[in-house]
């Protein structure tokens, strides 16, 4: 009988055990961030609802679901697409744009080129995205679903320096799109132009009207959003640049104006910079709600949340406690009534690679080649040694980094590795990229493997890099960890059991990237050319606090 009883005693203990594995490998998978979370469980949210770079955010309403994009440069795959059902809570569902032409150009790496601010509608049953390319033109991309394929890009207006499309099916039958312009391209800037497209939205088919000159009071007015309202049309544009500016709205009962302007959003008395540039939204309930982003540096463009109301045809965002028509941000408030409360969401940041799809959290430095990495069916994710340019100076310019955004003030990222080298000079390492950048890397040489810390400051000015002193590390298999703390002050570390850290190298404080925050991730590369590579399988990559 005791012998029964411990069998079944055993049988119990494996079939719990078996349980917290499959419930820990569901939390991993299906579970939201423990560095930030917005929504406060108790009917209210802080800003930012977002503590990530998603940049220039745009989003649209349709039934009880909302769509946002935004701004992603350079970093492939492009253009990601964020759902929601309550504008607080928000999850990563998908990327409209796979790979941006032209294709050879942005396979190398192109800082601050690439998507810049664009914007998402939705009209007769399809989702629009028109998004501008500083170099080549505005392009745009269409679905029925906007969690599945995108049509390919269509160029709807080619030249240098157009930036900020917002498009506006008129009640009349018309179409227009509203753009800017950037000045380092097309040497005019602080200007908004409204011209008309086609019918189908794939082609302007005039030159434009200029609607509005910001010289003066709004300097550097850009990003126009397009909307009409009570008869009014509106631009809703930011002014005063990036990490100052504030909300401008313009209005007019005639689409090319002349239009009246008015400040809704700016920092007032809190210590948010730069509250501006975003997308006014809609509900059902009647509530009007406005998203946009703070600039705050090496964090990159984060999103914040503002309510929104309606006084005398002109909205006031935010608390306008003086009542004069400018708002400043909130902290917190209650949540946007959606008629329902929803389960707490996020984007992705930890990957354990147990699935056969690399993470959404993951962007390349550049549009990939298919044999930079491989996902497996054995619970790891293989990246191969990949050459440095010919011309390599630092690591600005490689184009196989597997990056992630920044997702909080504070967070360590720890990746478990196995290192599996062929040929000597194979490099692979855990990154903090940005125009100033550092990195702890394992690499192979003529006495086995060694570890250190590698910083290189100006890194978008042909900066150098200096290591520190190396240790020798005895097994292929280690962890490496960053623990980035406020300030964005970095500090590597690693272990060769999972358990005890050896700090490496002195605090690094990151930097932001080519209109980017800076970026965690990690790497595999090798001097050289030969017929075989070595590798690294990461069994996972954990983002705590």
């Amino acid at each position: 009988m005791k012998l029964h009883i411990f069998k079944l005693a055993i049988l119990l203990f494996f079939h719990l055990l078996a349980s917290q594995q499959l419930f820990a490998q569901k939390a991993s998978k299906d579970g939201f961030s423990n560095t930030w979370v917005a929504d406060q469980g108790d009917g209210t949210y802080k800003n930012p609802i977002l503590h990530a770079d998603y940049s220039d955010p745009d989003a649209v309403r349709v039934g009880d679901d909302f769509y946002m994009t935004a701004s992603s440069f350079t970093c492939s795959p492009s253009l990601p697409i964020l759902h929601s059902k309550d504008l607080v809570n928000w999850e990563l569902v998908n990327y409209a744009l796979p790979k941006q032409p032209p294709f050879e150009f942005f396979e190398k790496a192109q800082h601050g080129k690439g998507v810049w601010a664009p914007c998402i509608r939705y009209h007769e049953g399809e989702y629009y995205i028109y998004y501008p390319d500083p170099d080549f033109g505005i392009y745009m991309i269409k679905t029925k679903d906007p969690e599945g394929v995108w049509s390919k890009p269509v160029l709807v207006k080619g030249g240098k320096g157009f930036i900020d499309p917002s498009p506006l099916w008129d009640d009349d039958g018309n179409v227009y799109l509203v753009y800017a312009f950037a000045g380092s391209r097309a040497s005019i800037k602080s200007l908004i132009v409204v011209c008309k497209m086609n019918k189908e939205g794939t082609k302007t088919i005039d030159n434009g009207v200029m609607v509005f000159d910001g010289h003066g009071d709004n300097p550097t007015v850009e990003g126009p959003k397009f909307y009409k309202r009570n008869d009014y049309y509106y631009i809703f544009a930011p002014a005063g640049g990036v990490p100052t500016g504030w909300q401008l709205v313009m209005r007019s009962k005639n689409i090319y104006g002349p239009y009246e302007t008015k400040n809704v959003l700016a920092t007032g008395s809190t210590n948010i910079n730069g509250p501006h540039q975003g997308a006014w939204v809609s509900l059902e309930s009647g509530e009007d709600w406005f998203l946009h982003f703070q600039d705050k540096g090496a964090y990159g463009r984060i999103v914040h949340l503002q309510p929104m109301k309606w006084i005398n045809d002109w909205p006031v965002m935010g608390n306008d406690a003086d009542g004069d028509g400018t708002g400043e941000p909130v902290l917190t408030y209650k949540k946007p009534d959606v008629g329902k409360t929803y389960p707490i969401v996020t984007p992705p940041e930890s990957d354990e690679f147990n699935t056969p799809n690399l993470g959404l959290q993951w962007q390349w430095n550049a549009i990939p080649q298919p044999y930079w990495a491989f996902p497996t069916s054995m619970g790891y994710l293989r990246l191969f040694s990949y050459p440095l340019p010919e011309d390599f100076q630092n690591f600005w310019d490689v184009p196989n980094l597997l990056l992630q955004k920044f997702p909080a003030p504070e967070f360590t990222a720890t990746a478990k590795i196995t290192f599996n080298p062929r040929f000597e000079d194979e490099k692979a390492g855990l990154i903090i990229f940005g125009r100033d950048y550092s990195y702890i890397s394992v690499k192979n040489d003529d006495d086995g493997l060694e570890v250190s810390q590698t910083i290189c400051e100006k890194a978008d000015k042909s900066g150098k890099e200096v290591n520190s002193d190396n240790l020798d590390i005895e097994s292929n298999t280690f962890y490496l960890r960053v623990k980035v703390t406020s300030d964005a002050i970095c500090r590597f570390s690693f272990s060769e059991n999972g358990t005890e850290f050896t700090g490496m190298g002195k605090p690094f404080k990151a930097r932001e990237g080519g209109w980017v925050g800076a970026k965690v991730g990690l790497f595999c590369v090798r001097e050289g050319i030969a017929n075989d590579s070595g590798n690294i399988d990461i069994d996972w990559f954990r983002v705590t606090k």
